[in-house]
């Protein structure tokens, strides 16, 4: 071995060490700002990646004497017991359908209402909107629910007025028929003045003199906000449209839970609130994993396909 050979073997340590001590000198410059991060990372780790380690049980059938370990390994028998259930298509058609309906409807509202606020010269009525669309998302669900029992009830305003119009009552509450509409929105409701803030500072974030020189090419009120604003947030747009994407076998559990009925249970029945009532209620702990391992994993493909597409479609995407 030559003289440059035996220099390379032996710097070849120090070269892989030296990554290494750029971190730690590195950490040392910045501890405090790591001993902030240290207290969301644990969290992470002990209540989102640490059970992870209970997934098997949707593979085995639990047993909470024996514990995970000692139950016995069945391998897709429960999922192929959730495919091969009656309720099945029940199920998947009515999580899909309220998630995509709120999709398409509930999405573009906050945006509308970002850009109307936007749009509003006095900043006195602007602000009161958002005050008066921003205090709904603080109401507790619960007390969201009773209001929507009592409007909807068979003697309550909503009925009042459609007898006065001539019409006849309608049981809302306790119609499949109506539920979807009235979860939906009421979901919109509450939640449009707070999905706004982000598109609300997106807007702020744009040049002045973009508008200004649209409005001396003449461009109207409407051209302005359709070629500075919109173009400005669409970026913004994207991610939270993937992020809700992600999301899309989720829904609500507590205020469905709260509005499900035996008349209603025709569509308000989704997953989420079957895998409480099946899971929690009756024990079967082992199926609804399957059944929430089933769940999680549309829900990653959905985020990877939609990541992909607009990565590809544009330069904004999660990763």
């Amino acid at each position: 071995m030559n003289k440059a050979e035996i220099h390379n073997t032996a710097a070849a340590p120090r070269f892989r060490r030296e990554p290494g001590r750029r971190l730690v000198r590195q950490i040392a410059r910045r501890y405090d700002l790591y001993l902030m991060l240290l207290i969301p990372v644990t969290w992470y780790l002990v209540f989102h990646y640490g059970p992870l380690y209970g997934l098997q049980i949707a593979f085995k059938n639990f047993n909470p004497g024996k514990g995970i370990l000692g139950s016995s390994w069945v391998g897709f028998e429960h999922f192929q017991r959730f495919f091969d259930s009656y309720y099945f298509w029940r199920l998947l058609w009515n999580t899909l359908s309220i998630n995509l309906f709120s999709l398409l409807i509930a999405f573009p509202v906050p945006i509308m209402l970002a850009l109307l606020i936007n749009e509003i010269g006095s900043k006195r009525y602007s602000k009161l909107l958002q005050n008066v669309t921003y205090i709904p998302h603080f109401i507790s669900v619960v007390v969201i629910v009773g209001i929507l029992t009592v409007l909807l009830s068979p003697s309550g305003p909503v009925n009042m007025l459609i007898q006065a119009l001539g019409g006849t009552p309608t049981r809302f509450m306790e119609s499949a028929a109506w539920f979807k509409t009235i979860f939906i929105s009421s979901n919109i409701w509450q939640n449009m003045g707070w999905q706004s803030i982000i598109y609300i500072a997106a807007l702020s974030g744009i040049n002045p003199q973009l508008y200004e020189a649209a409005k001396m090419d003449g461009a109207s009120r409407i051209r302005r906000i359709w070629h500075v604003s919109l173009p400005g947030i669409i970026p913004v747009i994207v991610i939270l449209l993937i992020l809700d994407i992600g999301q899309f076998m989720n829904i609500g559990f507590e205020k469905i839970l709260l509005m499900q009925n035996n008349l209603n249970l025709e569509s308000s029945d989704v997953i989420s609130t079957f895998v409480y009532t099946t899971g929690i209620l009756k024990g079967e702990y082992s199926y609804t994993a399957a059944i929430g391992l089933f769940n999680s994993l549309i829900n990653l493909t959905l985020l990877l396909l939609v990541n992909r597409f607009a990565r590809k479609t544009s330069d904004t995407s999660l990763w």
